[in-house]
Formats: structure tokens, C-alpha cells, sequence
């Protein structure tokens, strides 16, 4: 039957299930300050769905159920968070640690390793586990690294460890 035909207000008091968010195979490995980012998600999406719920028949059916995949998802990454220690060398890269690298072109890096839910690469804040972050954890100054990149492979030399403080 074409969408044309279909009721409205019944199709909108239908909502469709949206798709769950995949929950990574690797251990959630994160700092302090990404489990609270974590746990502040959890209680918007709490708030969120209380005030959805309290608008009884009125409310966004999709967007309740958006909220609800979406507590779901972070409720189950609080769970499993592993929080690691504050990294505080300067002489091996760890989780937590902010890293200066060179590229092959001669061109500086900052990012520091993060968790999966906080990495942000536009604040250069790279996921642990994701190439880059697997091609720096436990390198040390002075190292240079394979970062196998879906562009093609790069060594990089890592500069320094930064610690905050």
C-alpha cells in the first residue's frame, strides 16, 4: 500500500524500533572523567524519559523509543566501565595520556588516549583501541610506531607524553 494512504495519527502512534547500538567487543577501558561523562548521559536520558512519559498520550512516540535504545545502550557502558588509573608517566603511553607525534610529513600531533564513549577526534581525543590509539599505548618517547591507517600504514615518531596535573 503507498505510504499516502496510510493514517497519520496512526503512523505516528506507531514507532518504529529503532536499530540498538552495537556494544563494543573491546574491554571499556576509560578515565575517571569519561565515566562521569557517562554516568551525566545516563541522567539526561533519565530526565529525558521522565518528561516524555509525562506528557502521557501527547508524547513522541519515536523519541521515546530513541530514548529508551539510548539508556539502554549507556545504562550497559556505565556497567562494564573499567576506569584506569590517572596517567601520570611520561615514559610509556597510557590510557589517559596526552602524546605529541610526528607524521612521515613532518606534521605535529597532540591527542590523548580515551575511552570508546569519550573519544572525540575533533578535540583530540582518540579511542584507545582504535588504530592509532593501539599504534601508541605503551610507546615510549622516542619510539617510532606503525599506525595502520584504512588510508595506508604511517610511522610515526612520538614526541612526548604529557601528563595533567
Amino acid at each position: 500500500m503507498s505510504r499516502a494512504f496510510v493514517n497519520e495519527d496512526q503512523a505516528a502512534a506507531q514507532a518504529s524500533q529503532p536499530v540498538e547500538r552495537r556494544v563494543s567487543d573491546q574491554p571499556n577501558y576509560l578515565t575517571a572523567q569519561g565515566l562521569a561523562q557517562l554516568q551525566q548521559r545516563v541522567a539526561s536520558l533519565n530526565a529525558l524519559r521522565s518528561e516524555l512519559h509525562a506528557q502521557g498520550e501527547r508524547a513522541d512516540k519515536q523519541r521515546m523509543a530513541d530514548t529508551e535504545r539510548d539508556l539502554r545502550y549507556y545504562t550497559a557502558r556505565v556497567q562494564s566501565a573499567q576506569v584506569v588509573p590517572a596517567a601520570s608517566s611520561t615514559e610509556k603511553v597510557q590510557i589517559g595520556s596526552w602524546v605529541r607525534f610526528v607524521d612521515e610529513q613532518g606534521q605535529q600531533h597532540e591527542v590523548q588516549l580515551v575511552g570508546e564513549d569519550q573519544a572525540d577526534a575533533a578535540q583530540g581525543l582518540i579511542n584507545w583501541g582504535s588504530p592509532l590509539g593501539r599504534a601508541l599505548l605503551g610507546a615510549a618517547p622516542g619510539d617510532e610506531v606503525l599506525w595502520r591507517r584504512p588510508a595506508g600504514d604511517q610511522m610515526i615518531e612520538v614526541v612526548e607524553i604529557l601528563v595533567e596535573g
